[in-house]
């Protein structure tokens, strides 16, 4: 039986994103395993983009690790910091053990954030790691043509034979569902979801173990939004990768995604499989993005109440802080104590 570390493709742990005031990403933890179609969800603003371009280094990340394939590839040097000048404080008003002990763990604190730093610039670009982004017009360059799009990739990367380069990106345009004749024209010649096939065969000719998809079909209508997640079904199969789907449709992420991480003002509020998510959902966000998934049924429209979530209602942390816990195994929820025995209760765990 593998070993369930060896299983873990991408790790991130406590990951902070802020700019200025503003936290986008605060203090959120997850992993995605090999293979698997990992699904984020959450309102416009909640931190889901933020989230997969710290993981691709798109931005400095504030503090937290992130792990990919067992080697650290990002780091924030943001808790160390906090950590020094806390202890700075202490000593102020520390006895002479105090002081020892809090130079200690200084020195400790310090050590650690030179190694995350370290680690963090080791690893430069990871190029095993790529994404399909939400718009893909914007995402394009329109005056380079489709040939030049995909294939810049490997020219930065170091290839150089023609001979090598026209190969990989005839083979991958026909991967997508396009032709080669396609190779020649520029971005504004093509429909929405072409100029998205275009965007995924960017990213897949690099070969990588995982691609970040945010919110690849909400441009798109429904029918070619059917066609590009099929796609990319079956690309993950055929090419054995391990995606990261972001959106907001959960009937969408439902039909895609393993498992499903919800997002709320930059918190992960829960975390379990797609089924039990949708079976169980404990945490009141959760409930009220549920119901506001509509379905094709006059009758059941007419009759469905939606849920409104109000944190400042349903949840009291003036005392009894929150944090992520397991309520039962891999179902994760943000909650108190409180919370946490009422959904283990809900539960019957």
């Amino acid at each position: 039986m593998p070993n369930e570390k060896d299983d873990i493709l991408l790790k991130v742990e406590h990951l902070c994103q802020y700019f200025g005031p503003v936290k986008a990403v605060d203090d959120v933890s997850f992993d995605i395993k090999r293979g698997e179609v990992f699904g984020m969800v959450g309102e416009s603003g909640c931190g889901k983009t933020t989230t997969g371009r710290s993981i691709i280094k798109l931005y400095d990340i504030t503090s937290g690790s992130i792990y990919f394939d067992g080697k650290r590839i990002a780091a924030g040097a943001g808790s160390y910091k906090a950590a020094i000048k806390k202890a700075r404080a202490e000593m102020r008003t520390a006895d002479a053990d105090g002081k020892t002990r809090l130079k200690a763990e200084i020195a400790e604190q310090k050590r650690q954030m030179a190694q995350a730093l370290s680690d963090h610039k080791a690893a430069g670009s990871v190029t095993q790691i790529q994404m399909i982004f939400q718009d893909p017009i914007a995402s394009l360059d329109p005056r380079m043509t489709v040939y030049e799009t995909i294939a810049e990739g490997l020219r930065i990367r170091g290839e150089k034979n023609k001979a090598v380069i026209d190969e990989k990106v005839y083979r991958v345009l026909e991967l997508v569902g396009l032709v080669r004749e396609h190779a020649t024209r520029y971005p504004h010649e093509f429909s929405g979801g072409q100029r998205q096939r275009i965007g995924v065969a960017r990213s897949v000719i690099m070969e990588p173990q995982m691609i970040i998809a945010d919110e690849p079909v909400s441009a798109l209508d429904v029918s070619i939004q059917a066609q590009v997640i099929n796609l990319l079904n079956d690309l993950r199969h055929e090419l054995g990768l391990t995606i990261m789907f972001i959106a907001h449709d959960l009937s969408v992420v439902k039909y895609f995604s393993d498992r499903i991480g919800v997002m709320y003002f930059g918190k992960m509020v829960e975390l379990t499989t797609s089924d039990e998510l949708f079976a169980h959902p404990l945490h009141p966000y959760t409930r009220s993005l549920l119901s506001a998934i509509p379905l094709p049924d006059p009758l059941y429209e007419r009759q469905r109440k939606r849920i409104v979530y109000d944190p400042l209602v349903e949840h009291d942390y003036s005392t009894d802080k929150p944090s992520l816990r397991e309520v039962s195994a891999g179902h994760f929820v943000y909650c108190n104590e409180a919370e946490y025995q009422k959904y283990c209760q809900a539960l019957g765990a």
